[in-house]
């Protein structure tokens, strides 16, 4: 079965999943109508009669019924996303390495600057956000949670890189992982920057894996840098990633950090609070201040 083939397939199972949510979203309306009422009407009487409790026990175990019915159905409908998400990506890399290119994602040799911007704002604003059932800790790669230690990025995982500039000075940019050489325990690695056209081979200590799910602070916030966390924080409108101090951590699922990157033209050696998403901050390797 072909990409594209099983891609709409995923897609017809999705819109019926949307569906069943509406479809159970409804179905619990009614319910939770009636636990209104009942309410308002011990309010009015102004008792807590037997009657009552048995009720509203009644109609409460229904709506917990109800809401694991549709959590359900949202996981499953996750989990298609997620398997979509996987083969559009599959399907880019094969393009790539086949020389093929498309209008949304073009070589970047010939991708404008501004292009290449939205490509990575878009990738920040549609990395998931970790759902996980109650009692579940976030896994590895989720917020600011690092990697296994034995963990091997993928081929097209995006990753903080640590590479020689033409001046020699060493610096961190966004990259593409091309290739893992389990003998050599070596990365190949191409700059996500139309201006880097030089391809990277690093060792693992020079690669930093990018979160994969996004931290979600009304459920999770122990997976988020929390305020003062010296991190590698990607610069708006550029693809280097420099040393930041996290200024406010996200309060909101949608939320971007907010950090103070160093720079040593202010007085107090850092500049004002930048905006950074989640998915282009990650832990600094380095302790100490330069």
């Amino acid at each position: 079965m072909s990409a594209d083939t099983k891609i709409a397939e995923l897609l017809t199972e999705l819109h019926q999943l949307i569906k069943q949510t509406q479809e159970e979203r409804s179905r619990s309306e009614h319910n939770l109508l009636n636990i209104q009422k009942t309410h308002e009407r011990m309010q009015t009487e102004n008792k807590t009669s037997p009657y009552y409790r048995t009720k509203l026990r009644g109609l409460y175990t229904t709506a917990k019924a109800d809401a694991e019915a549709e959590c359900s159905i949202l996981r499953h409908s996750l989990d298609k996303i997620a398997e979509i998400k996987s083969l559009l990506e599959e399907r880019r890399i094969a393009a790539k390495m086949a020389g093929v290119y498309s209008d949304s994602d073009p070589p970047r040799k010939t991708m404008r600057r501004g292009v290449l911007m939205t490509l990575l704002q878009q990738s920040a604003m549609t990395l998931p956000l970790w759902i996980g059932k109650p009692g579940e800790s976030p896994p590895p790669l989720c917020g600011a949670i690092p990697a296994s230690g034995d963990y091997v990025a993928k081929q097209g995982d995006k990753v903080a890189a640590r590479v020689k500039a033409v001046d020699g000075d060493e610096q961190w940019i966004l990259a593409e992982v091309v290739s893992y050489n389990h003998s050599t325990n070596k990365y190949e690695v191409d700059d996500i920057d139309e201006e880097g056209k030089e391809r990277h081979t690093l060792s693992r200590r020079r690669i930093i894996p990018l979160p994969q799910w996004k931290a979600n602070p009304e459920t999770d916030p122990d997976a988020l840098f929390s305020k003062d966390q010296l991190v590698l924080a990607l610069y708006p409108q550029t693809t280097c990633f420099y040393r930041a101090l996290i200024h406010t951590p996200p309060h909101r699922p949608q939320d971007d950090y907010s950090v103070l990157f160093e720079d040593t033209s202010y007085a107090d050696g850092y500049s004002p609070p930048l905006n950074v998403a989640q998915r282009y901050v990650v832990a600094c390797k380095e302790n100490k201040k330069k």
